[in-house]
């Protein structure tokens, strides 16, 4: 059982990297050690085994190891979330009760993706994992399985055991009205890190998002801004931040974009799986200098992983 409950999961809440070896075996090893990186930066929670995780790349049993190896590591710090989505309900509930049993303070879920389910395939998807197991759960809002109606988030919000939503659109000015239907039990997290400040002004619970593994100071350092009333701050900060993701996704590659610029740093995140490509040599190098030149730019100072680079290609 986990020590938090799912109003400590709040703040800035990487979307965990899964990190495998360069022959695409999940490296427990370096999950640990990118753990404590994480951790080390201040960040507030983790988020495991969604799509920047590459939970839907991984085996069932794979997934399961991953969320193990974290839990070794993180389960007392700090909230860990499970995404436990599968394209199949009886799947995603085995993976949402070893998620239980392994300590997560909640679990979330994609919506069934792929066959294109209506409402009420959703609806049932959503419930018949809730009434499975007993431990909060946090439903996704997010373009690549399928963008939600606000209606059918209000539904879901009102099954028990569904405490909050994954709010990974851009359409933000939807937020305060679920907060006004739902209340402000039903936790929000905003999920696209190019609008992390923004998600923070308009009420969200925390942010969720993929770069956070890269640039998780930077991101502490908005959410702590837009906390203290220096709006201003955050949104200096937020614009340097959306230049170095802007950079990255351009690649179309950006999950293993993410792993290599971290590695190239000296941090060990491990190489992406197949369909993705992974940068080596000279395009990874070419690709941690892209990322010093804007930081040069633009004058982003004070990021950890930018100044690793820079030890390393300028002396």
């Amino acid at each position: 059982m986990s020590k938090f409950s799912i109003k400590d999961f709040n703040g800035v809440i990487p979307a965990a990297i899964t990190p495998f070896d360069i022959n695409e075996n999940i490296d427990l090893d370096a999950t640990r050690e990118f753990t404590e990186f994480l951790l080390g930066n201040d960040i507030h929670g983790l988020y495991l085994t969604g799509s920047t995780g590459e939970g839907f790349l991984m085996k069932s049993e794979e997934r399961m190891k991953v969320v193990e190896t974290v839990m070794e590591v993180a389960k007392d710090k700090v909230p860990v979330v499970v995404h436990v989505g599968n394209i199949g309900t009886k799947r995603t509930i085995e993976l949402a009760r070893h998620a239980k049993e392994a300590g997560a303070t909640a679990i979330s879920s994609v919506p069934p993706f792929y066959w294109h389910f209506d409402s009420k395939q959703i609806f049932n998807y959503y419930k018949d994992i809730a009434e499975a197991v007993d431990i909060p759960m946090i439903i996704y809002n997010v373009p690549l399985a399928g963008v939600l109606p606000i209606s059918l988030i209000k539904e879901l919000g009102k099954i028990d055991n569904i405490v909050g939503v994954k709010y990974t659109n851009t359409d933000i000015y939807q937020i305060p009205v679920i907060k006004d239907e739902l209340g402000d039990d039903f936790m929000i997290y905003g999920g696209a890190d190019e609008l992390a400040s923004s998600n923070i002004l308009v009420g969200v619970d925390g942010i969720v998002g993929s770069f956070y593994n890269l640039f998780p100071g930077l991101f502490v350092d908005i959410y702590n801004a837009v906390k203290n009333d220096n709006v201003k701050e955050a949104y200096k900060l937020q614009e340097k931040a959306v230049r170095l993701i802007n950079y990255v996704v351009s690649t179309n590659n950006m999950v293993a974009g993410i792993k290599s610029i971290l590695r190239d740093a000296g941090i060990n995140a491990g190489y992406a799986r197949k369909p993705f490509l992974n940068f080596y040599d000279k395009d990874q190098e070419q690709l941690s200098k892209e990322i010093i030149e804007i930081a040069d730019k633009y004058d982003i100072k004070g990021v950890t992983v930018i100044d690793k680079l820079k030890e390393k290609y300028q002396g």
